[in-house]
């Protein structure tokens, strides 16, 4: 998915200045963004709180969305580069197109996994005979420098791994969780699990010491460490747990993301991971002039221009606040 903001501001991102090395409860607002002509999305990251958590530095969450009558998600192709973008949803279904060749229809908690590497476009369409409803979270993972310039790749996962307990069932959508593995390609210690807790459920899940975590809400109510947690809403958790209590007032989608601190130091511009103002200035270069993101086949509709650069200098810098 791309950002659609036609005045993309930079986010300079990164670096360990900013982690949090104890447990936290530090509760992220959203803000609303409009996404094309009929959608509107909740944006937890970047956030004026906070910009990554571990490796993952973009979070859109949308919906539910009744579009019986609408078009639905309609978002032209897009460049990226030097990220890996994740489509996860819980309701409805999204056609996914790049310049790979990639066609894939993304249904409920399977896994549509891009990886840019040096380039790549891609857009994403509801199909024109859709479910009524729409909800779901799009998110960005930045790639590390020693592998940012890789060959671009799509990976559909149609089955991931569930951990179970009483209450509780924990998709794997990328990294580990009590011993089961996503397949889904990972470059930096990360983590990334839906979570379905039933009513009533009062369960603990098991968390890496060495990890900084965040849990969205996706729906329901529950109590992530204590603090209630509405839909639309992040709640950022800090380093130092080896566990996570979690309380269902009614049955609850959450998605617990988390990973190793991410060390570089980054510029977020648009729909680029850079990290130079250089770099940046080129890849909007060469997606208006067409050269090197190759060709999206098959969206009937042009492609999204790029906004203008800024008039200030990106220099790339650690996390900000």
């Amino acid at each position: 998915m791309s950002n659609l903001d036609r005045e993309a501001v930079p986010a300079l991102c990164g670096g360990r200045g900013f982690v949090v090395a104890e447990p936290v409860r530090e509760l992220l607002s959203p803000r609303r963004v409009k996404l094309g002509e009929s959608s509107e999305v909740r944006r937890l990251l970047p956030n004026l709180g906070r910009r990554m958590v571990g490796a993952w530095c973009f979070v859109d969450h949308y919906g539910p969305d009744d579009i019986a009558e609408e078009p639905g998600m309609q978002v032209p192709p897009h460049p990226h580069i030097g990220l890996q973008t994740v489509s996860w949803l819980h309701e409805g279904e999204v056609l996914h197109r790049d310049s790979t060749g990639s066609l894939q229809t993304i249904r409920p908690r399977e896994l549509g996994l891009m990886t840019s590497g040096r380039a790549i476009s891609h857009s994403e369409e509801s199909p024109k005979s859709h479910a009524r409803f729409l909800h779901g979270a799009q998110l960005w993972v930045a790639l590390p420098d020693g592998d940012r310039h890789t060959d671009p790749l799509f990976e559909h996962h149609a089955e991931l791994p569930v951990v179970t307990a009483p209450g509780i069932e924990a998709t794997l959508i990328l990294g580990s969780v009590d011993g089961a593995a996503s397949p889904g390609t990972t470059y930096t210690p990360i983590v990334g699990a839906d979570l379905a807790l039933a009513q009533g459920a009062d369960v603990r899940l098991p968390l890496e010491p060495d990890f900084e975590y965040a849990v969205l809400s996706m729906s329901g109510e529950a109590h992530v460490d204590g603090v209630p947690l509405l839909p639309g809403s992040m709640l950022y958790l800090g380093c130092g747990r080896s566990e996570l209590p979690l309380r269902a007032e009614s049955d609850a989608g959450l998605m617990l993301l988390g990973g190793e601190p991410f060390e570089e130091e980054l510029i977020m511009w648009w729909n680029f991971i850079g990290r130079s103002q250089e770099e940046i200035t080129q890849a909007r270069a060469d997606w208006m002039t067409g050269a090197r993101f190759g060709e999206v086949k098959g969206y009937d509709g042009a492609a999204l221009p790029a906004p203008e650069l800024p008039p200030v200098p990106l220099k790339p810098r650690g996390r900000v606040r």
